[in-house]
């Protein structure tokens, strides 16, 4: 692990009681948008950077003005926040990419780093894809490795998985957490199937209350819930134009068609350059207005490409101790 100035892992006091959040990219955004929006309302900082290289390959590379740049790995980096009050702290990794091989070793890595850092409790979160319509509330479905945590989370309103299966590290990394004897739960957020390719945020926000009200962490939510309302209303007026015209083709009494529609290109223009260079400049003064870059950034579907650059918004500064 590069530590970059961080905390050493085989350090618990440095955090007190921590717990650990795991994100990587994957359905509607859904965990990676949660995990993002932690960052920036927590004004988190960086303290470092699991070296998984030996597990990723490189299948292509970018080209910039004609000019083929270096081959680049995805990144998996952690990020702290010590709480003011003393009660408990966070910890928040966030990979790029899920390695296509070797999971269960780069886990038990992942696991060890966490115990290391003195947390009790690793969460994944990430999204479940079911028949709900745009206009209705998102549910949040629980995993967890112990009945007595599953009992807890469904004493906060959650519904538990009762049965079926968890893809890739986001069920993993609690199965080999509890190895370790660390407490492990998987949170999953509901969102229409329909609009699978499609970035969901009120699945990132149905996450995050269920946290909050699982951890007693107290967050601002209200700029994702005003993100969840604006997407919601578009999808919602995209849903009825399509069960219009699926109607017109196949009649009234027809079921729905399972469809995805594809998210549009847009071509990045001048002006939006400059609102996003003028947004970066925003986020450099206050990480809490990172979360509005992040939007404009998903608006443009341009995030891939600035997702270094904003990252590195949360490194820690010569100011901070």
């Amino acid at each position: 692990m590069n530590t970059q100035d961080s905390p050493s892992p085989s350090n618990p006091t440095q955090f007190h009681d921590p717990w650990f959040i795991a994100v990587w990219p994957g359905m509607g955004g859904v965990a990676a948008n949660a995990g993002v929006y932690l960052l920036s309302k927590l004004e988190m900082t960086m303290i470092g950077e699991f070296d998984a290289s030996g597990l990723f390959d490189v299948d292509q590379v970018m080209v910039e003005a004609g000019i083929i740049q270096p081959p680049r790995r995805p990144q998996n980096r952690f990020f702290a926040w010590k709480d003011p009050a003393a009660k408990r702290d966070l910890i928040v990794f966030l990979g790029e990419a899920q390695p296509p091989a070797g999971k269960h070793a780069f886990c038990k890595q992942l696991s060890t780093l966490a115990r290391g850092f003195g947390a009790t409790r690793v969460f994944t979160f990430a999204a479940m894809a079911t028949d709900m319509r745009p206009d209705q509330a998102s549910r949040v479905f629980a995993a967890s490795t112990g009945e007595q945590e599953l009992l807890e989370l469904k004493g906060h309103g959650l519904e538990a998985l009762e049965s079926g299966h968890i893809g890739g590290l986001n069920g993993i990394l609690p199965a080999v957490a509890a190895e370790l004897g660390l407490a492990g739960a998987c949170l999953l957020g509901e969102m229409p199937h329909i609009f699978s390719r499609l970035p969901y945020p009120k699945a990132s926000l149905a996450i995050l209350d269920a946290f909050c009200r699982i951890s007693g962490f107290v967050l601002d939510l209200a700029e994702l819930r005003e993100q969840a309302r604006a997407v919601d209303d578009r999808l919602g007026a995209l849903w009825e134009q399509l069960q219009e015209a699926y109607r017109g083709q196949h009649g009234e009494e027809s079921q729905e068609e399972t469809f995805a529609p594809e998210q549009p290109e847009e071509l990045l223009e001048a002006a939006d350059k400059q609102r996003i260079e003028a947004l970066f400049e925003k986020a450099a003064g206050d990480r809490s207005k990172a979360f509005e870059l992040k939007q404009e950034l998903d608006r443009l579907g341009v995030f891939k490409e600035y997702e270094d650059r904003f990252l590195d918004l949360f490194k820690r500064n010569g100011s901070e101790p």
